[in-house]
């Protein structure tokens, strides 16, 4: 027989022709049969090299999310220098702390509203933009003092907060989008390890700039760096199914692991928005108990978040005694443990999925056991040595870091209808935490003169993030929705 000549056989699929036992009659009577035309569709599609540009994606959304988490901790780094110039009390910076998570809760549905609704990239480049903005006009504060000072800086707070609203659930559907289930824990690990990256890298320098040059340019320089990324983000995210650096064989490859490629292209887009308005899915999110133990997970874990980027400074400088400079440089120390508690957690789920193990084992014991982690925190009572308070608070650190794989849980079992106002939701309830975390905080603190409640505070939140996972989700899996 001779050779074969070649065939498109994937193009030949995709114009719908039918391929039966006579559908291709080769040289010397040879007939190719619909079995052997899907092996060689099969195998022209395997010959093709996938592309790997979801992952250049997940990297903007790491640089976005770090940018994102140090324009929150800014205030955090400034503060000590800030209240003191402009007489404000514990108790105050407390409510300007929760200014955000007022602005930032309420803004959650409908900034999910509006990615379902005009998709991520748009939603998405604006609220980095307006965010970082805001950023810098908090550098101007200073023309003011006492109540008015307080005000002003509440009302600018607030404005970050809902402004930043769209930014995990964007994260979220970019994910959804992006990557096939057996990638999502580790994707989603390495965006959320960004909110300790940012200490690492943005606390020292927003230190140095705050003793050098004074805290107003602290707030100038991270707005001005934020605007920069908005314009760089719009340059370089497109959705899957229409971005010129992917090829068919990794749209296939994230489409076949359960990604929605599809998801903001313009048809999906205005369908999306169409059930995405349904309140009546919002309340089928809060019947579900699998839903709501996630939603409570959440909020403790967010806690811990919290207590990192707005108190812990205020920690080390008023209970442990250290200039602005030293905190600054020593609240990277855990930051770096939390990053690389946060990348571990990642490819530990991912590493029991692909192991054979459930989803749900897969994606609960590393939240579990990063909780119970968490909870070391508390020993720093016990100790006067700088050096000890370290290493427990990085210990603590790192199992939060491994336990925060909430979003890769929500990148999971989102109705993929509503992915972006069911993220909404989940960051509603989780940062719930933002609001009470730091006023809870700022009153422990204000009548005890100490902090050593305010640890045992934060370090219970771990608890019941663990016993809600164990005892309340249940089987993780893709939330269905009744139409």
């Amino acid at each position: 027989m001779g050779a074969l000549p070649k065939i498109d056989a994937r193009r030949f699929l995709q114009r719908g022709q039918t391929a039966d036992a006579s559908s291709l009659i080769m040289p010397g009577g040879a007939r190719m049969t619909s079995l052997s035309l899907d092996q060689t569709a099969s195998a022209a599609v395997g010959a093709i090299k996938r592309t790997n540009f979801r992952w250049w994606i997940v990297v903007m959304l790491f640089v976005v999310t770090s940018v994102n988490y140090a324009d929150r901790a800014v205030l955090a780094i400034t503060g000590p220098v800030l209240s003191k110039e402009l007489g404000i009390n514990a108790a105050q910076m407390g409510f300007i702390f929760s200014a955000f998570g007022w602005s930032y809760v309420l803004g959650q549905l409908p900034g999910g509203w509006l990615l379902d609704r005009f998709g991520t990239r748009v939603v998405y480049a604006l609220s980095i933009f307006v965010w970082s903005l805001v950023t810098i006009l908090q550098g101007f504060v200073g023309f003011f003092a006492g109540a008015t000072a307080v005000a002003v800086l509440f009302a600018l707070r607030f404005a970050v907060g809902f402004a930043e609203a769209p930014s995990f659930p964007g994260n979220s559907r970019t994910v959804a989008a992006w990557f096939p289930r057996q990638e999502r824990a580790t994707a989603a690990a390495i965006f959320n390890s960004a909110q300790y990256f940012a200490t690492v890298i943005f606390a020292p320098i927003m230190g140095w700039i705050t003793q050098s040059a004074g805290w107003p340019w602290a707030f100038g320089f991270m707005g001005g760096l934020g605007i920069v990324v908005s314009a760089i983000w719009l340059k370089v995210v497109r959705a899957p199914a229409i971005h010129p650096l992917v090829n068919d064989a990794e749209r296939e490859y994230i489409a076949e692991g359960g990604g929605l490629v599809n998801m903001d292209s313009p048809a999906p887009a205005a369908a999306s928005a169409k059930d995405g308005a349904k309140w009546d899915y919002i309340r089928q999110m809060f019947a579900n108990r699998m839903m709501v133990g996630i939603f409570i997970g959440q909020f403790c874990i967010n806690a811990l978040t919290y207590f990192f980027i707005t108190w812990f400074p205020v920690y080390l400088v008023k209970e442990r005694g250290l200039s602005i400079l030293k905190a600054g440089f020593i609240a990277s120390v855990p930051a770096i443990c939390g990053f690389a508690g946060g990348i571990l957690g990642g490819l530990i789920s991912d590493w029991l999925l692909k192991r054979g193990y459930s989803l749900s084992v897969a994606r609960k014991t590393p939240i579990v056991m990063g909780m119970l982690l968490s909870m070391s925190m508390v020993a720093c009572n016990y100790t006067d040595q700088v050096p000890v308070v370290v290493f427990f608070m990085a210990l603590a650190f790192f199992g939060k870091g491994i336990g925060a794989l909430g979003w890769a849980v929500m990148s999971d079992c989102a109705p993929k209808e509503i992915t972006g106002l069911a993220g909404g939701v989940f960051n509603m309830c989780g940062n719930i935490s933002s609001i009470t975390t730091p006023i809870i905080i700022g009153y422990i603190v204000q009548t005890t003169g100490s902090f050593n409640g305010a640890l045992v505070f934060v370090a219970a939140n771990g608890l019941i993030a663990a016993i809600s996972y164990l005892l309340v989700v249940g089987e993780i899996k893709r939330m269905e929705l009744r139409k």
